[in-house]
């Protein structure tokens, strides 16, 4: 996914275990640098896995893609600072299994809220078109220890209802949030370390 160096690390400490997400510091890195600096900065805190969307026929549309969303949530993160889109036909990185992507709505840019993919999601690559979801999201890391955890939380119930006006995505949200704190690791010699597979 990068080019094997050594790159940061960004753990996300649940009470299920940790979860370690290389940055893609050079493939993507206006992404993979606002979110470090999101965590720097303590802006993603407190933060909770809340969201588990799963393959179903039950939504209209149909939901054909399996990832588990996480961050402040959805109202709290309009208040924190947004990134230009840095789209996969751009950064070459794809949403397959473990790719770690930050979610973005059709008009406003993204934030804080990131998605963790369980298996391979092509749907969500940028794609040619002039659609609000045809520049798809930005994949900005990768899991490299932790996919263990990720499944688990994925396969909690979700009864917890969908925000205010988000009646479409029922069914996705957790009935119990999953809390995670974040920091970045630094290896043995100070630096931070890690590497994208």
């Amino acid at each position: 996914m990068d080019d094997g160096t050594d790159l940061p690390v960004l753990r996300l400490d649940t009470s299920l275990g940790p979860i370690d997400v290389a940055l893609a510091l050079h493939r993507a890195p206006r992404t993979a640098r606002h979110v470090m600096e999101l965590v720097q900065r303590d802006l993603l805190s407190p933060a909770t896995f809340y969201r588990a969307v799963r393959p179903t026929d039950a939504t209209d549309p149909p939901t054909r893609i399996s990832v588990l969303q996480g961050g402040v949530g959805w109202q709290r993160c309009e208040d924190l600072p947004g990134v230009v889109h840095e789209p996969t036909s751009v950064t070459g990185l794809r949403h397959v299994d473990g790719a770690v992507s930050i979610g973005r709505w059709a008009d406003r840019p993204a934030t804080s809220e990131l998605f963790i993919c369980l298996g391979d999601q092509p749907s969500l690559d940028a794609r040619p078109g002039e659609g609000p979801f045809d520049a798809g999201f930005a994949v900005f890391g990768q899991v490299v220890g932790g996919m263990d955890v990720v499944r688990q939380v994925h396969r909690l119930a979700c009864d917890g209802p969908p925000p205010p006006g988000h009646g479409r995505f029922d069914g996705q949200f957790l009935t119990d949030a999953v809390p995670f704190s974040t920091q970045l690791i630094p290896s043995s010699t100070g630096h931070l370390t890690g590497h994208i597979a």
